[in-house]
């Protein structure tokens, strides 16, 4: 009997940029200018550093100019969204992206509310989200459009099949929802409040994962053949936990021998891959087209802003 298909996000991800860069050579080419992205960063979160990072990295790789601003944890909500209207105003910036989580004193959604709906290409201000549920021209969320990208090319069937997303954040849970109903799926979105939680995710021909627990979905909660999507990251640093999740699997365990924790998702992967017809791995899967996707949104935010049609 053969494994499930795995679905790595690191090839589409490779692909995404590629496509981004050459558009961004063209536009160059043609005497327009490249695409611009500010990112701001406030606190030093270690992981908002490295994911603030990761996306000044990848547009200096596909030709896109960055600017980031970074402010102190302490930094007063007048004076972040004074860098905010400083952004909107820079006419080479077509996107601005706030990293998540801000320091908890600052108000997170006066401060998202801020970016110009042209330039928000997180999807995150309210007229893009109020969009993206009347299926009207917008920017959605990075991750679940990776999600989308993924499963359209690996051929997987959407229209008319049954889709449960596990997790209503507005981040993820929610878009992922408006997202898949594009797309002509039957949709169900459970929480922390949905009864029989197993019974609800065993009615899904595609299972979306994105509540933040380690392995907390397992093979009960899923049907034979599935689709399962993890969109969870967590880092685990108890060994018990490790071989629980991981059994038997020993460069996990030198991972945790070295670095003290491992990455893992909300899905139990050893125990519920024998039931999928594909899955995504954590680390490796969906995290990896986040980074490439608002790399698109940026690309057609400055098509849009320079006046250019979409190829």
């Amino acid at each position: 009997m053969t494994g499930p298909r795995i679905l790595a996000g690191k090839t589409l991800a490779a692909d995404l940029q590629a496509g981004v860069a050459a558009e961004v050579r063209r536009m160059v080419a043609a005497g327009l200018r490249p695409p611009g992205l500010a990112v701001v960063l406030a606190g030093d979160d270690p992981a908002s550093k490295v994911y603030v990072g990761s996306k000044v990295k990848a547009c200096s790789e596909a030709g896109l100019n960055s600017r980031s601003a970074i402010l102190p944890a302490d930094v007063s909500e007048d004076e972040i969204l004074g860098v905010l209207d400083d952004l909107n105003r820079q006419e080479d910036m077509d996107g601005i992206l706030v990293q998540l989580p801000l320091p908890r004193h600052l108000d997170e959604r006066r401060v998202l509310e801020r970016v110009l709906p042209e330039k928000d290409v997180d999807g995150f201000h309210t007229i893009n989200v109020g969009r993206l549920w009347l299926d009207q021209p917008g920017f959605a969320p990075a991750t679940p459009s990776g999600v989308i990208e993924l499963l359209k090319r690996s051929d997987v069937p959407l229209a008319g099949r049954r889709a449960v997303v596990v997790g209503r954040s507005p981040i993820v849970g929610k878009p992922m929802a408006a997202l898949l109903l594009r797309e002509h799926a039957t949709v169900t979105i459970c929480h922390s409040r949905t009864a029989d939680l197993p019974a609800v995710t065993r009615e899904a021909d595609v299972l979306v994962v994105a509540i933040g627990r380690a392995g907390m979905i397992g093979p009960e909660h899923v049907q034979e053949g599935a689709v399962v999507i993890d969109v969870g990251v967590s880092r685990i640093t108890d060994r018990a936990e490790v071989e629980r999740l991981f059994p038997g699997d020993e460069g996990r365990l030198r991972t945790f021998e070295s670095r003290g924790s491992v990455l893992t998702g909300d899905v139990d992967f050893h125990r519920v891959a024998p039931k999928a017809s594909a899955i995504t791995p954590v680390p490796g899967g969906v995290g990896l087209l986040t980074v490439a996707m608002l790399l698109v949104n940026t690309l057609k935010a400055a098509r849009l802003r320079q006046g250019v049609a979409s190829p």
